[in-house]
């Protein structure tokens, strides 16, 4: 699990390999991620957009941009929280993503919070030791 705390909003993602949407032979991997975000602040925010930074193992950046999060626009009192799964591809068997939410306060103000950056997997990846 990765974990981030921005404006005491925290923002957890455990991502997971997942096989049988995968072909590595045919250069496609697929991970799952949930995602739980937790608003241990004092003030109602609601998640307006959401800003991805996909890398993947051969340093491509793919960036991704859009409102809420699978098509939700969450509001989080003080102590609610809010969790999705959402899933990526990549042609190549690891990389990573990072990104931000934008959010607003009840009171109107425009904040960003920090996803943090975690890594993509897959048991496929060959690892050699010399």
């Amino acid at each position: 699990m990765y974990r981030a705390v921005t404006r005491s909003i925290e923002v957890t993602v455990t991502p997971q390999y997942v096989a049988d949407q995968s072909a590595p032979d045919q250069g496609h991997f697929f991970w799952a991620y949930a995602i739980e975000i937790t608003n241990h602040g004092s003030e109602t925010v609601q998640l307006k957009t959401r800003h991805w930074r996909i890398t993947d193992a051969h340093g491509r950046l793919q960036e991704v941009r859009g409102a809420g999060v699978v098509g939700e626009q969450p509001v989080l009192a003080p102590g609610q929280s809010f969790k999705y799964t959402s899933g990526v591809p990549l042609p190549t068997s690891s990389g990573f993503m990072a990104g931000s939410y934008g959010m607003v306060s009840a009171a109107g103000e425009r904040f960003e919070i920090e996803i943090p950056a975690f890594s993509l997997d897959s048991p496929d990846l060959k690892r050699t030791v010399n």
